[in-house]
């Protein structure tokens, strides 16, 4: 058993509202939503941070965007607007260290965030 949270979610170990998946991706709702609408999109592969993508991973990052489009589609964001997140590392605001985009949407978001 992985002690990563986010591990754990995509081998079902641990519940989640799944929202959508694909071979490489997972998404889900956020359990301490920000917004009305806050879904986690991770890859099923472990990358700790940003700073750990390697050269290969420009494609999983497109992926994770593309599918962060698809999820904001599929709640109804797509015309009002929605933002996406990046975090890294501690005083990036990231507490899973298993990279994750935030899609955040469902009323107006303001800047700056924090």
């Amino acid at each position: 058993m992985s002690n990563d949270l986010f591990m754990k979610i995509i081998e079902r170990e641990i519940p989640a509202d799944i929202v959508y998946e694909n071979d490489r991706v997972l998404a889900f709702r956020d359990i301490d939503p920000q917004a009305p609408t806050h879904v986690l999109i991770i890859p099923k592969k472990r990358i700790p941070t940003i700073n750990d993508l390697g050269p290969d991973d420009a494609g999983l990052i497109g992926e994770m965007v593309l599918a962060a489009r698809d999820v904001a589609r599929q709640e109804g964001l797509s015309e009002d607007g929605y933002r996406l997140v990046f975090n890294c590392n501690r005083d990036g605001g990231q507490s899973v260290y298993h990279i994750h985009l935030h899609l955040l949407g469902g009323r107006r978001l303001t800047w700056p965030p924090g």
